[in-house]
């Protein structure tokens, strides 16, 4: 869906698929794009009727051994290294009418049913990854010994890790709560956003402070908890980025 000019307004998509025959030539560029630069198969969002707007987008499977398709740069991200994120190109690329995902036209629509979904498992992974770091953390502070005791003693870090656990207790019973709605096809757009934005926005604040518990260590890449950090921080600008998150929020108060 990402393209460089156009971030999370996915309604102005710049990639076009146009009809020639029966089959459809793509032109345009995606960037961001996990696994981009190793995928077999891309599914790709194109606008097919420029005069609909965000109505006239489709979806396309596309063989990335079709001639016209290239990977750009695979992109140097702060962490998160265990997958490539690329950049992709679509020049005069053919693909047949068999290839069109999904009724003409109706691509935004697709999209659009399944963010909800997406952003509860990007709740839901925020959340277990939080969760892994603080219970390690809250073990290195029994094990670490400052000033004759271990650090887990000095008040300071008792009231902050309290605090850690309870946010995280607290926003897991709000998580699991919107996974048994989305069992029951009841997930609210706005349900998502909310858990989207505040799991991510916990995550961070959570491993933020796991890594100053840590002390120098926690800055050196040997350590899981430096490595957690760094991957957290695309977690408030992926899958809708928070802002988007609380504007959707704010539009269902009728602001």
């Amino acid at each position: 869906m990402t393209e460089p000019g156009g971030g999370s307004d996915l309604a102005n998509l710049k990639t076009t698929a146009v009809r020639d025959g029966d089959d459809w030539i793509i032109n345009g560029s995606k960037t961001f794009i996990t696994n981009g630069g190793s995928a077999d198969l891309v599914l790709v969002a194109a606008r097919t009727s420029p005069e609909k707007k965000a109505k006239g987008i489709s979806l396309f499977a596309v063989d990335t051994t079709l001639d016209g398709f290239s990977v750009g740069r695979v992109l140097d991200k702060v962490g998160q290294d265990e997958s490539d994120t690329a950049e992709l190109a679509f020049e005069d690329v053919r693909v047949s009418g068999a290839d069109l995902v999904g009724p003409l036209d109706t691509g935004f629509i697709s999209m659009m049913q399944f963010l909800p979904q997406e952003r509860l498992g990007s709740a839901i992974t925020n959340l277990a990854h939080a969760r892994q770091i603080l219970e390690e953390t809250v073990q290195y502070a029994k094990d670490r010994q400052a000033f004759g005791q271990p650090i887990g003693a000095f008040q300071n870090t008792q009231f902050l890790l309290a605090d850690l656990v309870t946010r995280v207790d607290v926003t897991q019973a709000f998580v699991d709560q919107c996974v048994l709605a989305h069992n029951r096809k009841e997930l609210t757009p706005v349900d998502a956003a909310k858990a989207k934005w505040w799991t991510s926005q916990v995550q961070n604040d959570v491993l933020d402070h796991c890594v100053q518990v840590h002390g120098g260590y926690g800055y050196m890449n040997e350590y899981r908890v430096a490595r957690a950090w760094r991957d957290a921080r695309v977690t408030k600008i992926w899958a809708g980025s928070n802002e988007i998150m609380k504007m959707l929020i704010g539009r269902d108060l009728g602001l």
